[in-house]
């Protein structure tokens, strides 16, 4: 599957026990635990009461560290929500062929896991991170899109075959399907490239009674087009709430197109996968049908 990283080392507690012991011996004594749920691209530990350690599940994966220890102190200073802060980082060693980073620990639930009381308002509390996230300075030497992006922020046209041949193997293809990414290719971003988040998504997204309260996992992060941060309209507001997000993100109708693309795109990936949580297919059967109605309602 595209974007995929082969078999990485086994990480698991000890491993991360040893590891500290060894690079960071004034936090040895502290507890681990692996948090859940797990990302694909990482696995993550709870060091302490205020501390995480993350490591790249895999080769494909590794280079996320560095960018995210060079940018994330960056961006911090221009967000009005908490994102995680890179404090060491740690080489490899013991077997782990990978560097790997000491981070603070953000308080919150992960959306997944959260009920959410008014989800107009979390609609608009996220929305607007990635307005703020699009104004912060775009350095020129910011991450492009890319391999160490995962073609986030790039054209649509890098996943777009791979939509239409899983679509077809899902037995979903339709002409409103061809729809969806022929006017995604047909669109391009025309803007100054800004910043995106490039995995804006339930488990990535941190919720305090109901509000934003930070945004994790900025591994496929850079400069580009942002229409890829708004494929968790569809993956999680409803057909009441992506309203409110659509206007409070503020971007025009052209990168909407290239979003419902996204999506559908992500949808077909994950249905298609059979590691893929049941969870998780749900919520892209569920995703793909909004793509479908918001299509139609145009």
């Amino acid at each position: 599957m595209e974007g995929m990283s082969t078999a990485g080392p086994d990480i698991h507690e000890t491993l991360v026990a040893r590891l500290i012991s060894d690079q960071f011996p004034q936090w040895a004594a502290l507890p681990i635990v692996a948090v859940s749920p797990q990302g694909w691209d990482n696995r993550t530990f709870r060091l302490g009461d205020e501390l995480t350690v993350r490591l790249p599940s895999a080769e494909g994966y590794a280079h996320q560290i560095f960018k995210e220890s060079r940018w994330l102190p960056f961006l911090a200073t221009h967000l009005p929500v908490a994102v995680p802060m890179p404090i060491e980082l740690g080489r490899p060693a013991l077997g782990y062929p990978f560097a790997w980073s000491v981070n603070r620990w953000l308080d919150g639930e992960v959306l997944s896991r959260a009920p959410v009381a008014d989800m107009a308002a979390l609609a608009t509390d996220l929305a607007s991170f990635l307005v703020d996230l699009r104004a912060v300075p775009a350095e020129d030497d910011a991450p492009r899109p890319g391999p160490d992006t995962a073609h986030r922020g790039g054209s649509f046209a890098h996943y777009a075959l791979e939509a239409r041949t899983v679509l077809r193997s899902l037995g979903v293809e339709s002409a409103v399907t061809d729809r969806v990414i022929d006017e995604a290719l047909a669109s391009q971003w025309a803007g100054r490239p800004v910043w995106f988040h490039g995995d804006v998504s339930v488990d990535n997204i941190l919720v305090a009674d109901g509000r934003l309260a930070g945004v994790l996992d900025f591994g496929c992060s850079g400069v580009g087009d942002p229409a890829c941060d708004l494929v968790i309209a569809f993956t999680y507001f409803t057909d009441d709430t992506r309203p409110v997000f659509r206007q409070t993100v503020g971007l025009d109708d052209e990168t909407w197109r290239r979003a419902r693309g996204w999506a559908l795109w992500k949808a077909a990936i994950t249905l298609v996968d059979p590691n893929s949580p049941r969870a998780r297919r749900t919520e892209q059967m569920q995703a793909l049908a909004a793509v479908l109605r918001d299509l139609s309602g145009e």
